[in-house]
């Protein structure tokens, strides 16, 4: 790499830029291994996929129903519901 180029996008303007980038691509990793590794629709292995379609819908409750989404299941869909609730409920 040139002086240039490094001069040109090693700025600290550009940390923002870099951080999101690079949490977005973690995030589609995240989710590719996720994928990959439970789904049960997913089949890697050749003898798996020679199986055909198969009806395993415990495995697919199972892949559905994560930690994550158990947490939020009964929360509220706000971010900061004290504060929407400060300023939207009349006292």
């Amino acid at each position: 790499m040139s002086s240039s180029t490094l001069k040109r996008w090693l700025r600290p303007e550009v940390y923002p830029l870099f951080a999101a980038l690079g949490v977005a691509v973690g995030i589609c990793g995240m989710q590719l291994v996720r994928n990959i590794s439970g789904n049960p629709e997913v089949r890697v292995n050749k003898e798996k996929r020679a199986a055909g379609v198969l009806d395993n819908f415990d495995e697919g409750e199972k892949y559905t129903e994560h930690s994550l989404r158990k947490f939020v299941r009964n929360k509220s869909p706000e971010i900061m519901p004290s504060v929407n609730s400060f300023f939207a409920d009349p006292k």
